[in-house]
């Protein structure tokens, strides 16, 4: 069953019944101020993070689910209703909600009333604007109460809901005119307070919540608007809100449009106070002044739409699959910009407190959109590279608004370090700019110990080099890419975390054939960049460690049909035939067929063709099979969830695209096709009463052939699916790769695909290619002509900046 419908044109979903199997969410925001919008208007606001400065209060895994949101309340006579139908739940005549690039418009109708929402924060605002339009499409005149709300939270979301001896004394609030000011703690220690507007003097307004509700009355009944009128309260202490009342009469065929700002302001200290205990609104005042008309705000959101159109263009594709088309084009990048902004910190699966900014979370999204923003691209590298320590070791984690390791998590994750050369050459190969390699950087965020960003790298590098178990093989550390699989941990409390608790390395035998993998991949990447920075020695030296690393691998690290996933803490096997459960595993086989590891001998096909036939499922590929039915303390998280879930056998959309990648390797792109399409949002839509989570959107995991309810998905939206699945397929299956000089083509297709194109902006210029298949083949360029001359190999040159490039590709 379907829940709406794609309008490519408009580049929207567009949500037809509110009663979505899950809330359907977007993002609004692209640089520091964000919100979270669900299709019937819940979510949240905050700035930079959602844990220190969370503007507004949300419920995760409330009853009702998405409780709490940024709501309109239209009082119609004794019927009162909201345009996202929740939370009143009042029986809409219509209803319709566009999510949209950065922006989202809901639209309910209710006797012969109809109330749009336009939500978006403009480019460059700490705000969120909303144009609410009412449209009297009756014949009778109209008489209605509109009552806005937001709750406000008490900044940081963890003692929000925490603290409440403390919380229920401390909240404050100003009202000036049709403003509602925030500024619990203010006067203390803060330098920022939040405000909520409206274009029109008020006819009343609200900012105590049990005024505004009344002790015992939820969201769907306000008593205030239950009673059609507002109080004037002003909240102290205990919990503040802000609502606007505005009586609005209509006449038949008339419409009137409001718009309303919730906007955040930070203030230098010597400019905290108007007078005293009066905050200084002079930036506040000046933001509403921006949008105080229509006019100005439909202004604003054109140059929002603009901004994604010129993000958008810069990979285009056109295909004999539509819904390839649109993900390709449209959601798929713009997801992958949601998580460049958020990595995995905010979504309705992570509630921002608990996870900050990942270091291989970070570097990885940034494949999937170093191609639309690299200036922020290159800043966000060495953000990341800051958080790392002198011996190539580095923080699984930072905070968005310190940009400090996060000390909570720690660090030992051994596979962290490898992708800062995958973050880094990734933006190198895009741009060009080899400067960035000169950029001094500091080791743990500590003033006087930069080095250039190479020597990070470098580090990296030899943070594998240094850490070897017996069979040659990367030693595991805390865990690899598989955060749930925790070789030296054993734990046996309940009441710890499996990631934190005390790592248990000295003396571990515990080694990874997926950092192997890793390694191999990277550190070819590692050694290529050194030979074009003349670096020869130390490109011989990486070389070296590189070939010996894909010996130990095919010595130890084969187990007949596949490779072997990992050695425990005592040197026994895991993803192996001796063992009863968990005898394969998608991550070691994903990478070391990436790598080519033993291609010439067979491996990569026989590892991949065993992925085929174990792991392989209507929904996707499972991460492991058999699924583990019992604790095994030596393995960890993994061994803990339920068959068919998350790291145990779900399918683990974040890594599906390594056995595509894979499948491109041995140039069979029938099956990276066919494995492709199964976990594409865009043909799973159909199902959507069984996927729950959104339809434009990758999700992190969808439940695998073990589980209970097979291709039930959850964790949507913040994934490193994403970027791996946008870099699969428009590297790999379409086949059109940067290189540091060059643009490479080199695609692996399904047979049936006679001809395609794709639009490429690189560098500055513009390529137009057209790729024709004439005998039906699935990988191999016979020829390329470039602006009608034929060129060398699958290579195009880099072409002058401003140029457009005509290139033909037959296979």
């Amino acid at each position: 069953m379907q829940y709406g419908y794609f309008d490519d044109l408009k580049r929207e979903y567009v949500i037809t019944d509110p009663r979505t199997p899950w809330p359907w969410i977007n993002y609004l925001g692209n640089e520091d101020f964000f919100s979270l919008i669900s299709n019937t208007a819940g979510g949240y606001s905050f700035y930079k993070d959602a844990k220190f400065r969370r503007i507004t209060r949300y419920r995760y895994n409330n009853v009702p689910m998405d409780s709490g949101g940024k709501y309109f309340y239209i009082r119609d006579e004794d019927t009162v209703w909201n345009p996202g139908w929740k939370p009143c739940k009042t029986t809409l005549d219509a209803y319709e909600c566009r999510h949209g690039m950065g922006y989202t418009v809901i639209r309910g109708s209710k006797n012969g009333i109809e109330a749009e929402v336009l939500c978006f924060v403009p480019l460059k605002t700490q705000a969120e604007v909303q144009k609410l339009t009412l449209r009297n499409q009756s014949g009778t005149t109209k008489k209605l109460k509109l009552f806005s709300f937001v709750e406000w939270c008490l900044w940081n979301a963890a003692t929000d809901m925490e603290n409440f001896q403390r919380n229920f004394s401390t909240g404050e609030v100003e009202v000036d005119g049709s403003v509602i000011y925030h500024k619990t703690e203010y006067r203390e220690r803060r330098n920022h307070y939040a405000y909520y507007s409206v274009n029109q003097p008020v006819d009343g307004y609200d900012t105590d919540r049990e005024t505004f509700f009344g002790l015992y009355n939820g969201f769907d009944e306000p008593q205030t608007v239950m009673d059609g009128a507002p109080r004037n309260s002003v909240a102290h202490g205990w919990s503040p809100v802000a609502s606007h009342c505005l009586e609005i009469n209509l006449d038949p065929g008339e419409s009137k449009e409001l718009v309303f700002v919730l906007g955040y302001v930070e203030n230098a200290q010597d400019e905290k106070w108007e007078s005293r205990n009066i905050i200084n609104k002079d930036k506040a005042k000046a933001t509403i002044a921006r949008f105080d008309t229509a006019g100005k705000v439909d202004e604003a959101f054109a140059g929002l739409r603009a901004y994604w159109d010129n993000l958008l263009s810069n990979f285009n594709v056109r295909t004999p699959e539509e819904k390839l088309d649109r993900m390709v084009n449209t959601w798929n990048q713009y997801q992958c910009m949601i998580t460049f902004c958020f990595s995995r910190s905010a979504s309705y699966f992570e509630s921002g407190i608990g996870r900050g900014m990942g270091f291989r979370d970070s570097n990885q999204d940034l494949i999937g959109f170093v191609h639309q923003i690299p200036e922020r691209a290159r800043q966000r590298i060495i953000d990341i590279a800051s958080t790392q320590f002198p011996d190539g070791a580095c923080y699984h984690q930072y905070q968005p608004l310190t940009k400090k390791g996060n000390n909570e998590i720690g660090q030992g994750f051994n596979d962290d370090p490898l992708w800062l050369i995958l973050g880094t050459t990734a933006y190198i190969k895009e741009t060009g700019d080899f400067a960035i390699l000169d950029e001094p950087v500091p080791f743990d965020n500590v003033p006087g110990s930069e080095v250039p960003l190479f020597g990070h790298l470098t580090v990296s590098f030899d943070h594998v080099v240094n850490n070897l178990g017996p069979h040659g093989l990367p030693l595991i550390g805390r865990a690899d890419w598989n955060d749930c699989l925790n070789l030296n941990c054993f734990s046996s409390d309940p009441d710890e975390s499996f990631q934190t608790t005390e790592n248990k390395t000295e003396g571990s035998k515990a080694e990874s054939l997926m950092i192997a993998g890793l390694f191999t991949v990277y550190g070819r990447d590692y050694a290529e960049l050194c030979k074009r920075l003349g670096r020869d020695e130390e490109a011989a030296r990486a070389q070296k460690h590189v070939d010996a690393m894909v010996d130990a691998v095919t010595k130890s690290g084969w187990d007949g049909e596949w490779f072997l996933r990992a050695y425990d803490y005592f040197g026994n096997k895991i993803g192996s035939r001796e063992n009863e459960e968990g005898q394969i595993f998608i991550e070691s086989n994903g990478w070391c067929s990436m790598a080519g590891i033993g291609l010439g001998e067979g491996l990569v096909e026989k590892a991949l063709d065993s992925v085929k036939e174990r792991l392989d499922c209507e929904h996707g590929i499972v991460l492991n099979q058999p699924a583990y039915t019992e604790y095994h303390i030596g393995y960890g998280e993994i061994s803990s969830y339920p068959p068919g879930y998350k790291e145990n056998a779900g399918i683990f959309c974040h890594n599906n695209p390594w056995i595509i990648i894979g499948e491109t390797v041995l140039g069979r792109g029938d099956r990276a096709w066919e494995y492709f399409r199964k976990i594409c949002p865009s043909y799973t839509e159909p199902i959507s009463d069984l996927h729950k989570v959104e339809p434009y959107v990758y999700a992190q995991m969808i439940a695998g052939k073990d589980a209970f309810r097979p291709g039930e998905a959850k964790n949507s939206w913040l994934t490193g699916t994403a970027a791996w699945n946008f870099y699969a397929v428009s590297q790999y299956i379409l086949g059109i790769r940067p290189a540091y000089d060059r643009l490479e083509i080199d695609p692996c297709i399904s047979p049936e695909w006679k001809t395609y194109g794709v639009t490429r902006k690189f560098r500055g210029a513009t390529y137009h290619i057209t790729v024709n298949n004439p005998g039906g083949k699935m990988k191999g360029v016979s020829s390329v002509i470039v602006n009608g001359k034929p060129v060398e190999g699958n290579v195009v040159p880099v072409q002058p900046a401003g140029s457009v490039c005509e290139v033909e590709v037959i296979l």
